[in-house]
């Protein structure tokens, strides 16, 4: 187990990639070249990504080796697992999966002060965090979909806090366009409550890592072109899925 962060992950580019459907996004910026120094897969997504650097399945291998619990996942993990070969962080040592290694939950949570886990993504936030990388593009987390608001997964707030302790920390906090984390795919007009209401509202948007402050009628210049960020129904300007910055 890890007692100490990674030097070598200081500073880096990292790309957290989840089974929720914003994942498309990763492979839409793959397909347009965007690099990324480090790529960690949540569970399913070993058998979906290639060229992954790291994995985070904090259940125990024996939820997908001796029982059907993962459901539609088993048969893939199953045949996945063994023959991984980077480090997949888990709750416990599986000598069956070679490439387990023990959280480092001790370290982590006396460094950072914190045990708040309730979900496998927060957990690789939090690694992120304490191993003070630089950027972190956060894909496929999707707690809930307009299409089914009956249906929510339990984890987003717990995922939002580990958030909001990177950007404490100076990491460049980067989500998929069309997640809904951290209200990523509301519309720049609609984000902030209440000024929402107005025939111009003010909008916020992150330039040169700046967080700027203005009306909605002076993101757009008289010659047209768009200052700060674009709307998810721009496609004009937005054909080139990369995550949104806060």
């Amino acid at each position: 187990m890890l007692k100490v962060p990674i030097k070598e992950l200081e500073d880096k580019n990292i790309a957290i990639v989840a089974m929720g459907r914003s994942q498309l996004d990763f492979h839409l910026s793959r397909v347009h070249s965007v690099h990324f120094d480090e790529v960690w897969a949540l569970n399913a997504m070993i058998g979906v990504i290639p060229n992954v650097n790291r994995a985070f399945i904090l259940d125990p291998m024996s939820r997908f080796l001796n029982t059907k619990d993962a459901g539609g996942m088993t048969e893939m993990m199953r045949r996945c697992l063994p023959d991984i070969q980077y480090p997949i962080y888990t709750c416990e040592v599986d000598q069956r999966v070679p490439a387990t290694e023990e959280y480092p939950l001790a370290p982590l949570v006396s460094d950072l002060g914190c045990s708040y886990f309730n979900n496998t993504i927060a957990y690789s936030i939090a690694f992120a965090l304490w191993n003070k990388v630089g950027r972190l593009n956060i894909f496929g987390v999707d707690f809930t979909y307009k299409n089914n608001m009956h249906f929510a997964e339990a984890g987003r707030a717990c995922c939002e806090f580990w958030i909001a302790k990177c950007l404490d920390k100076g990491i460049d906090v980067c989500i998929a366009p069309s997640s809904n984390l951290m209200d990523t795919n509301v519309s720049l007009k609609e984000k902030l409550y209440g000024y929402h209401r107005l025939n111009n509202p003010i909008v916020t948007y992150k330039e040169d890592n700046t967080i700027k402050t203005c009306r909605w009628s002076e993101v757009i210049e008289d010659k047209g072109e768009f200052v700060g960020m674009i709307g998810r129904d721009d496609l004009e300007f937005n054909d080139v899925p990369e995550p949104d910055k806060y």
